[in-house]
């Protein structure tokens, strides 16, 4: 897997300079050093796959953790999902696996999911800034993975704006 730092600090733990200068400046977070730990880890033993994907970062948000990736030719849906349930076991946290994009619907639909997505509404504020309404059903509230708090604030995180989900 293609990750930000370098194979060997993260296996051994110990960075080196350009690898802390990344974790100092917030590029990179702490934790983050931990998750592509197991991510190799994983790689190494059961998911041979993810040698072709890229690591982009990881957003934890109470106790969900969101990893944007880039997929390699050889990982489908299905082998992501195993990815995910194994990370929560050995991060003992929840864990979303979501493509990076910056359509802010294709994120929410793979973040929401199981619940569906009516629509995305974008809404100009007076002071000049963006925000983004993401519209789900009543019904399908019970689907969402978590608190639409904290999937707001993930969200939010991901496309470096404001961005809400509106139950209707």
């Amino acid at each position: 897997m293609k990750i930000p730092l370098d194979y060997l600090c993260v296996k051994s733990g110990l960075l080196c300079n350009r690898c802390q200068s990344l974790v100092d400046s917030g590029e990179v977070d702490n934790f983050e050093v931990k998750v592509m730990q197991v991510l190799l880890e994983l790689e190494e033993t059961q998911f041979k796959e993810l040698k072709d994907s890229t690591y982009y970062k990881a957003i934890k948000v109470n106790d969900l953790l969101i990893l944007l990736v880039g997929s390699g030719p050889s990982m489908t849906i299905q082998k992501w999902i195993k990815v995910a349930k194994a990370l929560q076991d050995k991060l003992h946290m929840k864990v979303r696996i979501i493509e990076k994009t910056n359509n802010i619907k294709n994120s929410a639909i793979q973040l929401l999911s199981p619940a569906r997505v009516l629509g995305v509404n974008t809404v100009w504020l007076p002071d000049g800034s963006v925000q983004y309404v993401i519209r789900v059903s009543r019904s399908e509230r019970r689907l969402l993975p978590a608190d639409s708090n904290i999937l707001e604030s993930a969200l939010s995180k991901i496309h470096d704006t404001r961005v809400k989900i509106r139950v209707e």
